[in-house]
């Protein structure tokens, strides 16, 4: 069924996992989408298989894009704008450096792993988000302004060992989030935080499709129950947190947790 009113979503990181998935319930509900990903073998493989699905060759279009060189952001955010004819609803800043998940802690940390993962997971939105504003504003026109969607992370608030580079960023994000809140409000901007937990999207990538991968693989009775909503999470769930976020003009400044209920649960020594 298609969306009641058509949006213009710029959605960071969608080659793969949440942003691919994301990005294709947004097409089947009636938006235009704008991916962009660092990884040009994913990002291309998305692109034929979106391209299968969608035949309208105006509603979607992708862009390899490193997050990590300011100079791309500009490009590819003007690119994303002609794309758009100017108007951007909504930023999702979605992607992610993830080798800072479980890959070293602060003893034997690298450096590059700390600045890499600082550019792309927190200096990559604030740029994402300053080079989109001129097509998020309210203006004469536009009576209402677009909104930013930072995607942060249950980690950002519990942890486990070795992930110093990785939480601290995405807490880091809601930081961000809550200041743009109240400094972009004069341009009608709205700005808000899902913190996604456990979202299986093993399936979301070119070997799963290649292999006919299902979504349930890799998932045990167990993984299921540890949930309290009794099943791990799926990329709807992220879908339908971000389409609420989008159309409930009255929301701003918010974090949602989309895990399952998991950070909820009191754990103690077997």
């Amino acid at each position: 069924m298609a969306a009641t009113t058509a949006r213009n979503y710029l959605v960071t990181g969608a080659g793969r996992g949440i942003g691919r998935g994301l990005s294709r319930l947004l097409l089947s509900h009636g938006h235009r989408v704008f991916l962009l990903d660092n990884n040009a073998e994913e990002l291309d493989h998305t692109t034929t298989v979106l391209s299968s699905q969608f035949k309208t060759s105006n509603q979607f279009r992708t862009a390899h894009c490193d997050l990590s060189k300011p100079d791309q952001i500009a490009s590819t955010v003007k690119d994303a704008a002609t794309f758009f004819d100017s108007k951007i609803d909504v930023l999702v800043n979605n992607a992610a450096h993830t080798a800072g998940v479980g890959g070293a802690d602060v003893s034997d940390m690298s450096l590059d792993l700390w600045n890499t993962s600082l550019a792309v997971n927190l200096t990559a939105p604030m740029l994402m988000s300053q080079h989109c504003l001129p097509y998020l504003s309210k203006s004469s026109s536009r009576p209402a302004g677009g909104c930013i969607i930072n995607m942060s992370s249950t980690r950002a608030r519990q942890s486990e060992p070795a992930n110093e580079a990785y939480a601290t960023t995405k807490a880091g994000l809601l930081g961000l989030t809550q200041s743009m809140v109240v400094s972009l409000a004069p341009k009608g901007v709205r700005v808000n935080a899902i913190l996604p937990g456990w979202i299986h999207v093993a399936n979301e990538c070119k070997a799963a499709d290649e292999a006919g991968q299902p979504w349930e693989e890799g998932l045990s009775t167990a993984d299921h129950e540890w949930q309290l909503t009794g099943r791990v999470g799926n990329v709807e769930d992220v879908w339908r947190a971000v389409e609420y976020l989008t159309e409930c003009s009255g929301v701003t400044g918010s974090e949602i947790v989309v895990d399952g209920g998991v950070t909820r649960k009191m754990v103690y020594p077997e």
